[in-house]
């Protein structure tokens, strides 16, 4: 079990950070279809992977002189996002709490992660003949970095494609400047996230080995995607994207049908 979560958590945060979908997109249903814990401590081990991650991959590239953050929308994008990731926990347990069934909530977030990906899937298949859009104000960029954290912190991915197509449309920028500026709210998002459930003290149970060989793959995952991602083109990382998003569309209908029927 720990060379799979090792693996899984390496290739996922590999991949995130090349693409800038924080790893956490992937590593949650994975998760979910290998049925090793309940949706919540799943869900608190992917967001600690991811935040290892995007830690290591924001500090290195600011100490490098290698960001391409563009700080100006990119932090009140970032803060909305936080502010948005505590509202996605608190609804995320609220849900859970109201539900009769508490594992079903499993199979709302593969319905809602599948449908997300989809969505961005065809966005960014039609992107060349959709015009784009360069957000400036600041509570513009708030409101948008709410919402993006308020879905991922919900759906206990991080971040998501959903980061990368809003970015695309909003805000005009290149597949490599938004995967930076992703994995940029992503920090933030998951920060406030974890802090909400430490606070709150309702961290669920699972298997602290587990968890130090996941943020040990995210931290090792997070040093290989960003020396992958010097040496990949436009091109290329944004074929990866593609690819990164039907897989995660087949394991969230995979989940889903496992949750709810």
């Amino acid at each position: 079990m720990y060379i799979i979560l090792l693996l899984v958590s390496f290739c996922a945060s590999a991949a995130g950070a090349v693409c800038g979908i924080g790893g956490g997109v992937i590593i949650k249903p994975v998760l979910d279809a290998m049925n090793i814990a309940d949706v919540s401590s799943i869900s608190f081990l992917s967001g600690c992977t991811v935040l290892s991650m995007s830690c290591y991959s924001v500090g290195k590239a600011v100490l490098a002189g290698e960001s391409g953050i563009e700080r100006h929308t990119g932090t009140p994008l970032a803060l909305g996002a936080a502010f948005g990731g505590i509202l996605g926990k608190n609804l995320f347990s609220l849900l859970r709490e109201l539900s009769a069934q508490p594992e079903r909530v499993g199979g709302y977030q593969s319905v809602c992660l599948a449908l997300v990906t989809l969505g961005t899937l065809a966005y960014t298949i039609f992107q060349p003949g959709i015009k784009t859009r360069r957000v400036e104000g600041r509570a513009a960029c708030g409101v948008i970095g709410m919402v993006l954290g308020v879905m991922s912190s919900f759906l206990g991915i991080g971040g998501g494609p959903i980061n990368l197509a809003v970015l695309y449309f909003f805000f005009s920028m290149s597949a490599k400047t938004a995967a930076q500026n992703s994995l940029y709210i992503i920090l933030f998002s998951q920060t406030a996230s974890l802090l909400t459930t430490f606070i709150a003290r309702s961290v669920p149970l699972f298997e602290p080995p587990w968890l130090a060989v996941m943020v040990a793959g995210g931290i090792l995952g997070g040093m290989a995607g960003r020396a992958l991602n010097r040496k990949l083109s436009e091109a290329q990382v944004a074929l990866m994207f593609k690819g990164l998003m039907l897989l995660i569309i087949g394991v969230s209908c995979y989940n889903a049908a496992g949750y709810l029927t």
